[in-house]
């Protein structure tokens, strides 16, 4: 385990690697260990600043020739749900979302097992084990909770069926959604899309301006339900900018 105790975080570098949302290009990424009493601090600064955290790690891309990621914020006191969005709203009218500590369960590792064989078979994740998992879920230094959707049951002592997971960073300014799942046979639902509104209007009662989206990249079909989420924020080279619909355009 990196023990880094310097004021000022270390920054490494990758080596170069196939690009997963654009085959024709290669990525490399910038990254830091979050550990020590001022994680959470640090945390908060370089999600401001572009970047993204896994487990332990906050990194960002450092791509020689391509500037396809863009860092995306929702302005949550301003977000208003477009005809489509409050149609998935009204279809997750059953659902309740739980915040919990960042503890992992087999439940959940049951969920998160069967939403990877349905949509990333061949993507990094796909042999984790349930020791990852919890790796993934636990091994946080920051303010990181875990918010649970199930179908309400209407008994106080009795809990319904656990449909989607959110393990979302609750940072000073926002909240960081770094990963979520759900089961992929409820199709209809547009779960994915539920858990961002669901995010948004916590922030909105927690009194939070933002909520940190990760990347949206142009020309990768997986990045395209970002779009729907208005108004946002890109963060370019004179810092975080109020996002033109012409932005998305190819």
């Amino acid at each position: 385990m990196n023990t880094q105790t310097t004021q000022s975080p270390q920054f490494y570098l990758t080596a170069p690697a196939q690009c997963p949302y654009l085959e024709a290009e290669r990525e490399r990424k910038v990254f830091t260990h979050l550990v020590g009493p001022r994680a959470g601090e640090m945390n908060d600064l370089l999600t401001q600043g572009g970047f993204r955290r896994s487990q332990n790690i906050a990194y960002r891309p450092a791509c020689e020739h391509c500037r396809a990621c863009v860092s995306v914020r929702i302005v949550a006191g301003e977000f208003a749900p477009t005809r489509s969005l409050r149609k998935t709203q009204a279809r997750n009218a059953d659902l309740v979302g739980v915040e919990r500590p960042a503890y992992a369960t087999a439940e959940q590792f049951d969920l998160f097992r069967t939403y990877l064989d349905s949509r990333h078979q061949r993507g990094g994740m796909a042999d984790m084990s349930l020791d990852d998992y919890k790796v993934m879920v636990e091994e946080t230094h920051v303010e990181t909770r875990l918010i649970e959707y199930r179908v309400a049951t209407g008994l106080l002592e009795e809990e319904g069926e656990l449909v989607a997971v959110a393990l979302s960073d609750f940072m000073v300014d926002g909240l960081s959604m770094v990963y979520s799942f759900f089961n992929p046979a409820y199709v209809k639902r547009s779960l994915g899309s539920f858990m961002i509104i669901d995010h948004v209007e916590r922030a909105q009662t927690m009194g939070l301006p933002y909520v940190y989206l990760g990347y949206w990249v142009k020309g990768s079909r997986k990045m395209d339900y970002k779009k729907r989420f208005q108004p946002q924020e890109h963060l370019t080279g004179q810092g975080w900018e109020r996002a033109d619909p012409g932005d998305f355009e190819a």
